[in-house]
Formats: C-alpha cells, sequence, structure tokens
C-alpha cells in the first residue's frame, strides 16, 4: 500500500494536470454528497431537539403534556421514520418519490442528462445541486494546482470540503453545527502538531484568538444595542481558522470576510433581494476568507507589507 501511495505521488508529481483533473471529478463527487449533507444534517439536528423536547416534557412536566395533549408536542417521536441520516433512505424525488439511479448522481452530469428534470415525473431539480458539485470540484482543482499532491493538499481538502457544507447549511438555516465545526477545530490543532500550516503554539494560540475576537465583538454590540449581532458557530469558525493557519492569519480573515460580506450585503439590497433589518448569515464569508488566506494569505500580507515599506 505505502508503494502504491508512493508511486500514485510521483506520477502525479510529474504529471500536474493530471492530478488536477483527477482532484476535480474526486471533489465533485464529494460535492454531490456535501449536498445530501447539506439538506439531511439539519433535518437530523432538528428531530432530535423535538425528540429531546417531547421527553423531557413527558419526564419532568407531564401536567403541561395532560393539558396540550400528545399530539400537539413538536412532533410525536414515532412520527419519524425509523432510519435517518446522511446515508438513509437512499436519494429520491421529492414529489414522486422515485429513487433516482446511479447514474442520474453524476455529478453534474447527472443534472445535464436529466436536462434539470426528474426522470419519472419530470419536476424541476434545483440548479444548486449541479452548482454546489462545480464549485467543489474547482475548489480542490485549484488546491491541487498550489499546492501538488502533498499532505498540505490532502487536510487543505478535507478543510474544503467541510466548509462547503457549513456554508450551504449557514445559507439556508442560519446555522453552523458543532458537528462540523468542533472536529475541524480538533483536526486543525492535531495537524499543526507536525507543522502542516503552522507552529503548534500559533495554532493553539489561533484557536483562542480567533474565538475571542469575535466573540469580544458580539458583547460589545450586544451591550451597545440589546440585540445580537452574530451566532456562537461564527465565533467558533474563526476558532478553526486559527487553529488551522495560526493568529498570524486573523487579521486577514477578519478584514477579507468583513469586505466580502459588506459588498455582498450592498449588492442585496440594491438589488431588492435583501430588506434593511433583515438578518443575514455571516459564516459563509468568514469561510470564503479563510479559504482565500489557507491559499493565498502570505502573499497577501506580504504584498501588504512590502507597500508599506
Amino acid at each position: 500500500m505505502t508503494e502504491f501511495i508512493s508511486t500514485f505521488i510521483t506520477i502525479m508529481s510529474q504529471y500536474p494536470w493530471l492530478f488536477v483533473c483527477i482532484s476535480f471529478i474526486f471533489a465533485a463527487t464529494i460535492g454531490s454528497f456535501l449536498n445530501v449533507v447539506i439538506h439531511r444534517l439539519p433535518v437530523m439536528m432538528k428531530r432530535e431537539w423535538q425528540s429531546e423536547c417531547n421527553f423531557y416534557l413527558t419526564e419532568y412536566h407531564p401536567d403541561i403534556v395532560e393539558q396540550v395533549g400528545e399530539q400537539r408536542l413538536a412532533k410525536p417521536i414515532d412520527a419519524f421514520p425509523v432510519k435517518y441520516n446522511l446515508i438513509v433512505p437512499g436519494s429520491a424525488c421529492p414529489k414522486c418519490k422515485a429513487s433516482i439511479k446511479p447514474w442520474h448522481n453524476l455529478p453534474v452530469l447527472g443534472w445535464l442528462i436529466l436536462k434539470g428534470q426528474c426522470a419519472s415525473c419530470k419536476t424541476a431539480i434545483s440548479a444548486r445541486y449541479p452548482v454546489m458539485e462545480f464549485i467543489t470540484g474547482v475548489m480542490v482543482a485549484t488546491l491541487a494546482f498550489y499546492f501538488g499532491p502533498t499532505t498540505q493538499f490532502l487536510f487543505a481538502a478535507i478543510l474544503t470540503f467541510f466548509l462547503v457544507a457549513l456554508t450551504g447549511i449557514d445559507l439556508d438555516e442560519m446555522l453552523l453545527p458543532d458537528q462540523l465545526t468542533l472536529p475541524l477545530l480538533w483536526l486543525g490543532l492535531l495537524i499543526n502538531l507536525q507543522g502542516v500550516f503552522t507552529s503548534s503554539s500559533d495554532a493553539l494560540i489561533g484557536a483562542a484568538a480567533g474565538y475571542l475576537s469575535l466573540w469580544s465583538v458580539f458583547w460589545l454590540f450586544k451591550l451597545a444595542t440589546g440585540k445580537e449581532g452574530m451566532g456562537y458557530g461564527d465565533f467558533k469558525l474563526m476558532a478553526v481558522f486559527g487553529a488551522w493557519l495560526g493568529w498570524q492569519m486573523l487579521p486577514l480573515i477578519i478584514l477579507l470576510s468583513s469586505l466580502v460580506g459588506a459588498i455582498m450585503g450592498i449588492t442585496m439590497i440594491a438589488t431588492k433581494k435583501l430588506h434593511a433589518g433583515k438578518p443575514i448569515p455571516f459564516g459563509p464569508y468568514i469561510a470564503i476568507a479563510g479559504w482565500i488566506a489557507l491559499i493565498w494569505g502570505h502573499d497577501i500580507i506580504n504584498w501588504y507589507l512590502s507597500t508599506l515599506i
């Protein structure tokens, strides 16, 4: 196995264009699964919360259950399918329930073959699915071009997959699940014990500084206005980038995320897609800024410092 990996890395180093192409195809395939994660993980979390609420009401407040009746609880526990996770049940059309054939699940191509419609009932399939697959493929192909077949590429690709899922969920639900952010945080600290992206001390300081930076802004804003300006998931995502890239990258990530957020917010207001006072998720902007810093962070910082000389 070790010999096979060594041979593969050698071949990919000799033919970087082939490595980029393979990375795109593989990542687009993973992108298809990420679409499932984006849709199902919030549903799984909500069902878990509802079941827990029902349990505690039944266990500790039976008088409330008697008053409102079980049918008025958040959701009867036995109304949920026996199995509902990221694998089961299999992919199917939400309207006609027809199972999706394996060849229809091909990244990007499957949607094009079906012409954006269900093969059975011709219900339109959202273009979001192939777009997410294509974006995931392009992002990882960019990493392959920049890092080559290295350990840095491997972990950068893993980080990218998680960021795509987090971005999709935050856009849909205004939520950054701990099930995704916390494993990323610990993984960043562990890999940097070997200095994959930064030193272990910079990673540890970065994780703490990343969390506390937005946590401080949150409380300053809340004390000044009485409102919550962001969620705790944003703090954890910033801690993730601190753990992966070190504390030195945090000012750049905060600046870039604020810039991207301002541009998107102004654009959405100008196009009347966002009304004043309506909250928008900040997680996607942190994710975009962090991913840019992952690849070009040092170049951007060096360029900026050179302009000051």
